[in-house]
């Protein structure tokens, strides 16, 4: 890349890792290479079959043609009236702008609040995406560490010591990515209590992954009147009702955020595809029974991948309440060597130095991708996606384990 005609924001972005893990497995794959890939986030489940009658129905019935930049209207009723029943969320559908994924809404959303020079807060590990989008806004990242002992999750303490008088912003996802963990009623409580006492700061929450949970209940921020003039909620179809390629996401925020994001959004991408929020719009609407039957899987392959998980020597598991990913930790392994003997060839040796370096190793040698927990923010830890088969996922342990007692 010639870097001269290339933009200093862009030269300043890091590449995502989870994209590129998945893109080094394809490529093993490619060359014969049986690869377990459990880097992906996303569900390995089809599109439930009403959801893409309701598709087939739109294309038949014409919606071809540009649509409204914020989303159709009767698709953001559908979200405002979801955001009701599920959590007494009351907004306006002129407070839902529907984006080309949740990614979209939460990059737009950074890019409407946050000036040359703002902090924003960021409790880690945190997904990939965040920090580059607070970077390309020209913000300032101000992370705060929270490992497996606190089951990931920030106390109040750290996020007031977090705040200053230059935060504008603070970004929040339960359940996690990429740890799984799922904030209590009372958990959040004592995070609202201090951004009570700091009215300039935003808050994003990202609740993308809200419906694959397995505590029996979910507490969104939106249930939150004291901090609902502040509160920009992100979520989406992608994770819930398989539709990772449909590409459709929402924000619901305030209505000077929702009009200035729309103004963004209407110079950049303007309004997403007409067919997948039609699809979108019968997700909503209509029966919630897949939804169910995949979080029963998901909370299956939980249990197996943590039970599988802590008959690993070294390994330092959690019991996550959401999502669909593991996040161990591997400090016992940094410092570890490795000699793998190839018939007939010069035998491979290494050191692993880091989490990543235990990544490429469990790739190369394991044939498992994974994504280091340096891509988090986090270093010392690797995530695993379960958002796979049984056999898969058993198989991918099994290798796992084999590949780390091979370390010495």
């Amino acid at each position: 890349m010639n870097h001269s005609r290339i933009s200093k924001r862009i030269q300043a972005l890091s590449a995502s890792q989870t994209l590129a893990m998945s893109q080094k497995s394809s490529e093993l794959r490619a060359k014969g290479i049986d690869v377990i890939n459990l880097s992906v986030g996303e569900p390995d489940f089809p599109t439930p079959e009403h959801i893409k009658e309701a598709a087939k129905r739109a294309i038949d019935e014409n919606y071809t043609h540009y649509t409204p930049v914020p989303g159709f209207m009767d698709l953001r009723k559908a979200i405002a009236e979801t955001l009701r029943r599920e959590h007494g969320a009351e907004y306006a559908p002129e407070q839902i702008v529907v984006s080309g994924g949740a990614k979209q809404s939460l990059s737009n959303a950074v890019l409407a609040l946050v000036n040359e020079g703002d902090e924003v807060v960021i409790p880690v590990p945190a997904w990939v995406s965040y920090v580059e989008m607070v970077k390309l806004a020209g913000g300032v990242n101000v992370t705060v560490p929270a490992g497996i002992d606190q089951d990931f999750k920030v106390t109040p303490q750290q996020l007031e010591a977090a705040i200053t008088e230059r935060t504008r912003l603070i970004m929040l996802c339960s359940p996690s990515n990429p740890s799984g963990t799922v904030y209590t009623r009372e958990e959040l409580c004592g995070l609202v209590k201090v951004l009570e006492r700091h009215p300039q700061v935003m808050i994003i929450s990202d609740e993308i992954y809200e419906h694959i949970n397995y505590t029996g209940a979910y507490t969104s921020l939106s249930e939150f009147p004291e901090i609902a003039d502040r509160l920009i909620l992100i979520n989406g179809v992608s994770k819930a009702y398989a539709m990772t390629g449909w590409r459709i996401g929402f924000m619901a925020a305030p209505l000077d955020v929702a009009k200035a994001v729309t103004k963004l959004q209407g110079q950049t991408t303007s309004g997403c595809c007409s067919i997948a929020q039609k699809a979108a719009e019968a997700a909503y609407t209509g029966s919630q029974q897949p939804v169910e039957d995949m979080r029963l899987a998901f909370e299956r392959r939980r249990n197996l991948v943590v039970d599988l998980a802590r008959e690993i020597p070294g390994l330092k598991v959690n019991v996550p309440a959401g999502a669909f990913y593991l996040f161990p930790e591997v400090t016992s392994y940094i410092g570890k060597r490795y000699r793998v003997e190839h018939p007939g060839g010069i035998p491979v040796e290494g050191i692993i130095e880091s989490d990543s370096d235990l990544c490429m190793y469990l790739l190369e040698h394991g044939h498992v991708a994974t994504v280091a927990g340096s891509a988090f923010c986090l270093p010392g830890y690797i995530r695993l996606s379960y958002a796979a088969s049984d056999e898969k996922l058993a198989e991918a342990m099994e290798r796992i384990r084999i590949a780390l007692a091979n370390l010495f």
